[in-house]
């Protein structure tokens, strides 16, 4: 084994093992772990849907706990400035001067509770950090940190007073994860540990955990983007995105169900995801079962029925399913 295959190969452990302690933490939302994993290393941000109680406001926690970076969460509510996200201007008498003061969406990490809850103006502000990596206040604009994750949630369950995200920002969320709730003996587990954590909170112990350099990170993505993918299953998943905005190519009644496809960025989006989850599975190349794997959570909020579909029950997840089951494989 040469050196660059060392190296290689301990980067891959870090992350499986960082991969085995989220899972000890967040029991029996093992999907959630890899999809936070896979957008860590695609460089993107994950929008997570599911109901109270599901552990998603503690995976990106029991994250940001493990990497060298600053954490910060915002309860999205109706009342919610764009300044109360991205700072403000402070003025300051003694020096006759305004003077910035970031806001959390500076931190590396952050944690958008709720998300639907904040009105557009916050959508605006979010909208041009999550696609531009960048903040502008007043004539100013200030860059974000090089590591910057959103990690969104919405809850399914109640809807009213929430405003509905807007096609352009649901873009540019790199997947959107749905999640369940947990199978009996995970249940059995989660009772365990909560009550582990709270003889440790009494006893007033606490566990050292090890941070993982933000170096090691940049690495992997480097590695991750020098994974090779043969020509055949890029245009399969050319392929797969392109049925999107033109299925009657395979299935003319799809077709009609489909109002809009996916941009070039969900093209972008996938193919990230494809290599990092081929990536975290130890290998060095992408096949079409790690494309049809990510598909469903890369492309569900991307992929927009018609009227007529939704009146029968269709949403993006089952046409996403349709295309992956209509488009040949390589």
């Amino acid at each position: 084994m040469d050196r660059d295959d060392g190296i290689a190969g301990e980067l891959h452990a870090r992350f499986v093992a960082l991969r085995d302690a989220l899972s000890e933490e967040i029991i029996g939302q093992a999907a959630l772990v890899e999809r936070l994993l896979v957008a860590l290393l695609a460089d993107g941000h994950l929008l997570v849907e599911g109901a109270p109680g599901l552990a998603k406001t503690m995976a990106v926690r029991a994250l940001a706990a493990r990497l060298d970076a600053d954490f910060a969460r915002v309860q999205f509510t109706p009342d919610l400035l764009p300044a109360d996200l991205t700072g403000t201007e402070i003025w300051r008498p003694q020096d006759g001067r305004f003077e910035f003061q970031p806001g959390p969406i500076f931190h590396p990490l952050l944690l958008a509770d709720e998300i639907n809850r904040a009105p557009a103006k916050v959508q605006s502000a979010l909208l041009e950090a999550m696609g531009e990596r960048q903040v502008t206040v007043g004539r100013q604009t200030y860059r974000l940190p090089d590591l910057f994750l959103v990690m969104a949630t919405q809850n399914p369950i109640e809807q009213e007073g929430t405003f509905p995200l807007p096609e352009a920002q649901l873009d540019r969320f790199l997947m959107h994860v749905r999640v369940g709730y947990p199978e009996a003996e995970a249940e059995a587990r989660i009772l365990q540990l909560a009550r582990d954590r709270a003889v440790a909170q009494l006893d007033d112990v606490s566990t050292p955990v090890e941070r993982m350099p933000l170096a090691q990170l940049f690495e992997a993505r480097r590695a991750v983007l020098a994974m090779h993918m043969a020509p055949a299953v890029e245009r399969y998943l050319v392929e797969l995105v392109l049925a999107s905005r033109d299925a009657a190519r395979y299935d003319v009644a799809l077709a009609a169900r489909i109002a809009w496809g996916a941009s070039p960025r969900g093209s972008i989006a996938l193919e990230r995801c494809a290599r990092a989850t081929a990536w975290l599975a130890g290998r060095d190349f992408v096949t079409p079962d790690d494309v049809r794997a990510v598909a469903p959570d890369v492309l569900r909020h991307r992929v927009l029925p018609s009227y007529e579909a939704t009146a029968e029950g269709w949403d993006g997840e089952r046409l996403v399913q349709a295309l992956i089951e209509r488009v040949p494989l390589p």
